[in-house]
């Protein structure tokens, strides 16, 4: 089975990813983690790296190319990226695709966290990088990331912890005859 796992930074996704990985025994594959990867080559922020790849539509070419080539070649396995479920349905490369939430202050706070940054810092880096994708997604792809309708479940992650995350997607999942 396929799965996409999608949502803005801080919703938990790459939480739920791993935890989803290790609970089905499938393959993950984190594309945020190949962006971060790209930047770092380049000695860029992912800001400077965002904006950079508002310039140069080979940088998400790559990217998304990677997503279908993976998921064509694999139909046991989790896809966690902006546009994977959006990527797939246009291809009608069938999976279960998830979005996770969460509000602006608990995603920023997590981000903070995670970063290492104050709340401020990660407020500013968060709403650029999200300005930066939604741009790109639209003028590259005609995508509007806040249209939720591609996906199977929505998850609001604010007051849930990540086995409760786990718990609703695994019920959701199996009411859906995936598994």
């Amino acid at each position: 089975m396929r799965i996409t796992i999608s949502g803005p930074p801080g919703s938990g996704k790459t939480t739920a990813c791993k935890t989803l990985s290790e609970k089905l025994g499938l393959e993950a594959v984190v594309f945020g983690k190949i962006f971060r990867q790209m930047a770092a080559e380049r000695n860029m922020s992912l800001v400077e790296f965002g904006e950079l790849a508002e310039r140069d539509p080979t940088i998400d070419e790559h990217i998304d190319s990677t997503i279908m080539d993976i998921a064509k070649a694999n139909e046991d396995i989790i896809l966690e990226s902006r546009l994977s479920a959006y990527m797939l349905s246009r291809n009608s490369i069938p999976a279960f695709k998830i979005y996770l939430n969460a509000s602006p202050d608990v995603r920023m706070s997590r981000v903070g966290l995670r970063e290492g940054e104050s709340l401020e810092e990660a407020t500013r880096v968060t709403k650029e990088r999200e300005a930066s994708e939604a741009k790109r997604y639209m003028m590259y792809y005609g995508i509007d990331i806040r249209d939720l309708s591609v996906y199977d479940l929505v998850v609001d992650t604010d007051n849930l912890n990540p086995d409760q995350v786990i718990e609703t997607i695994m019920k959701a999942i199996e009411g859906s005859k995936c598994l």
